[in-house]
C-alpha cells in the first residue's frame, strides 16, 4: 500500500520533466524576454524621433548662418554668435519681457477665476450652474477663426486694441473654461467634511475656500498655472492681430525673422532655444504635481 502510494508521485514527477512541463507560465501582465525587447526598441525610437526636431534646432543654432544647409559647419565653427545677435541686434528682450509680463498676468487671473468657478460649481448649488459649465465646454469647441472678429469688435469697442490687457483677458477666454472643469473635477475629490469645519470655525464660504480647500488643491491649481502659462506664452493669432510692434509678444515677434523671400535661420534657432527656457522652468516648478492633478482632475466631473 504504501509502496504505490509512493510511486503515484514518482510518477507524476517523472511526466512533469516533458515539454509541457517546461513551458513557462507567465502571470498576467508580464512579458516574455522578446515583447520587452521590441517595446523598449519601439519606445526608443519614438522617443528619438520626438526629440530630433528640438536637439537638430539647438545644433544649427551654433553654427553660422548657412548651417541650416550645410550641419558640419557647426562642427568646424562653433560658437554663440547667434544668441549674441539676437540678444542684442533685435527686440528680442523686449518681445522676452512682453511675453512675461503677458503670460504671468494670464496664469495669474486664469488661476483665480478658473478655481473660483470651479470651487463654486462643485459646492454650491445656485440655479443655472450646470448650464454654466456647457457654457463653458461650448466655447472651447469655437475655432479662433470664427473667434477673432467677435473678439476684436468687443476689444475695440472697450479701447483694448493693442494693449496687454486686452490679450491677457482673451487668453482667459481660452484658458478659464479648461481650468474650470478640471478643477471642478478636482475640488469634488476633496471631501465635503473640511467646508463644514471651517464654518464651525466661523469662516465665510470665501475663507474657507482660500484658507482650506485651496491649499489642498495645489496639484490641480499647477496643472491650471502651467496650462494658462503655455496657453499665452506659445499663441500666435490672437497676439498678431490685437498687437502693433510696440507690444509684439515673442510668438509674433519671431516672425519678423522671416521674409516671403527667406527665413533667417541662424537667429530663429538661437531665438527659439530661448524662448523654451521659461516654459521648461515653468514646467519644473509644477511637474511635481502634473501627474496627480491631471489623474485627480479627470476622475470626476
Amino acid at each position: 500500500m504504501s509502496a504505490t502510494a509512493e510511486s503515484v508521485p514518482a510518477a507524476t514527477a517523472r511526466a512533469g520533466r516533458g515539454p509541457a512541463a517546461r513551458r513557462v507560465v507567465r502571470r498576467r501582465g508580464e512579458r516574455g524576454r522578446a515583447a520587452s525587447v521590441a517595446l523598449h526598441a519601439t519606445l526608443i525610437v519614438a522617443a528619438l524621433i520626438a526629440v530630433f526636431p528640438v536637439a537638430w534646432i539647438l545644433f544649427v543654432s551654433f553654427g553660422p548662418k548657412t548651417a541650416w544647409q550645410d550641419p558640419g559647419q557647426v562642427l568646424r565653427h562653433p560658437g554663440l554668435g547667434n544668441y549674441v545677435r539676437v540678444l542684442t541686434a533685435t527686440d528680442f528682450p523686449k518681445w522676452l519681457g512682453n511675453s512675461l509680463l503677458v503670460s504671468g498676468s494670464t496664469t495669474v487671473l486664469g488661476v483665480l477665476i478658473s478655481a473660483s468657478a470651479g470651487y463654486a460649481i462643485s459646492r454650491m448649488r445656485f440655479p443655472g450652474h450646470r448650464q454654466l459649465m456647457w457654457t463653458f465646454l461650448i466655447t472651447q469647441m469655437f475655432p479662433v477663426a470664427v473667434l477673432m472678429v467677435p473678439l476684436y469688435n468687443l476689444l475695440a469697442a472697450l479701447g483694448l486694441i493693442d494693449s496687454f490687457v486686452g490679450l491677457v483677458l482673451t487668453y482667459c477666454t481660452i484658458s478659464v473654461p479648461f481650468s474650470a472643469w478640471m478643477l471642478k473635477g478636482y475640488f469634488d475629490t476633496i471631501p465635503k467634511d473640511i467646508d463644514e469645519a471651517g464654518r464651525m470655525d466661523g469662516l465665510t464660504p470665501f475663507g474657507t475656500f482660500w484658507r482650506l480647500v485651496l491649499p489642498l488643491a495645489r496639484p490641480g491649481l499647477a496643472v491650471t498655472a502651467f496650462y494658462s502659462f503655455l496657453t499665452a506664452w506659445a499663441e500666435v493669432a490672437y497676439a498678431s492681430q490685437f498687437l502693433s510692434n510696440d507690444h509684439y509678444t515673442l510668438a509674433v515677434g519671431l516672425r519678423t525673422f522671416t521674409s516671403e523671400l527667406r527665413a533667417d535661420w541662424a537667429l530663429l534657432t538661437a531665438a527659439s532655444v530661448i524662448v523654451t527656457i521659461p516654459a521648461a522652468g515653468v514646467f519644473l516648478l509644477v511637474q511635481r504635481h502634473l501627474v496627480a492633478g491631471l489623474t485627480a482632475g479627470g476622475t470626476k466631473s
